[in-house]
């Protein structure tokens, strides 16, 4: 099965009321635990690649990890480009075989913002390749992207419409409360239950709801969805980690994204926490054990389990590589 672009994902997506996952890789493990898990439970999957893991792994290792990966499992895959930061960055990824590209000039004005867009657009669509935007700011840490609190900003539903007619693009990432990274929230932004956990600030469904009346049918993209699974913050904890007060999205929240506009839900930070769990559990229970493979392996397996749970219970996507697979073959 060759690479896909995201198109025809995100057609079947919002018909179905459900969202892909697009899962951030780094290194053959993540990859594996990934579509592993896509092909046990038949499911369509965006793999992305961030300016960091490029620099990490350079793209050419990520491409053919990837090509790799679909040498062994039959499913619908598009490889995508995570906040490309200008053209010539979104232009080296397309030419090297990436289907999908986000080009982030957010922290532009709109004005260039729908400039440097549009160009991006013009080129990969030249290839049949698809592009993601964006519009508003998220607050958090992700590799190169960094946005403090007092510099984020909401996506302005207004502005949604001229955006996307002028530009062009597939899709649009907007800001209605996600964060970058594990430490998504301060304790001051959040309240606490009955036993102590931390809440995060609900979603504003309220942007979400009229950018979806202003730009019917269009495919909404979040970011910084990472749910920061208390259990694998409860692990490292145990192990030696010092994860205090990290928190993300409710799941409940994402689960009710995926079923309207959202096509595309993205999904790093949780990649991240569960491999450490892994490793970290490991080197704790065996620990004359110097082997990679060893205790890369048990990460391997957290991650493959969390991609699992967030295809099935989270997005909704499991099933659906037979309906993508017909549009494409």
């Amino acid at each position: 099965m060759p690479l896909i672009g995201t198109k025809e994902m995100f057609k079947k997506a919002a018909e179905g009321g459900y969202a892909i996952g697009a899962f951030n890789i780094n290194n053959m493990e993540i990859v594996q635990a990934i579509t592993d898990a896509a092909a046990k439970l038949q499911s369509p999957v965006i793999l992305q690649a961030s300016a960091g893991a490029r620099k990490y792994a350079k793209g050419p290792y990520l491409r053919h990890l990837v090509e790799a990966a679909l040498e062994v499992n039959d499913i619908p895959v598009a490889l995508h480009l995570d906040h490309g930061a200008d053209f010539e960055t979104c232009k080296s990824c397309i030419d090297d075989g990436f289907t999908s590209v986000m080009i982030d000039a957010s922290h532009h004005s709109f004005q260039e913002n729908i400039e440097i867009t549009k160009k991006v657009v013009e080129y990969a669509h030249a290839r049949n390749v698809c592009v993601e935007a964006e519009l508003g700011q998220l607050a958090g840490i992700e590799d190169d992207v960094n946005v403090s609190a007092a510099n984020a900003k909401y996506t302005q539903p207004e502005e949604v419409e001229e955006f996307v007619s002028k530009t062009g693009v597939d899709s649009l990432a907007i800001a209605i409360g996600t964060s970058h990274g594990a430490f998504k929230f301060t304790p001051e932004q959040c309240t606490r239950n009955a036993d102590g956990v931390l809440v995060p600030p609900e979603l504003r469904f309220d942007i979400l709801a009229e950018i979806e009346k202003r730009i019917p049918g269009f495919a909404i993209v979040l970011h910084g969805a990472s749910s920061v699974i208390p259990k694998y913050v409860k692990i490292i904890n145990e192990n030696g980690g010092k994860m205090k007060d990290a928190v993300g999205i409710p799941e409940d929240q994402l689960r009710k994204a995926a079923k309207s506009a959202v096509c595309k839900i993205n999904i790093d930070s949780d990649l991240r926490l569960a491999m450490t769990a892994g490793i970290r559990e490991h080197f704790i229970a065996h620990p004359d054990h110097f082997d990679p493979r060893q205790y890369i392996t048990d990460g391997r397996a957290y991650v493959q389990e969390l991609v699992e749970h967030k295809i099935k219970e989270v997005l909704g996507s499991d099933g659906k590589a037979v309906e993508v697979l017909a549009l494409v073959k």
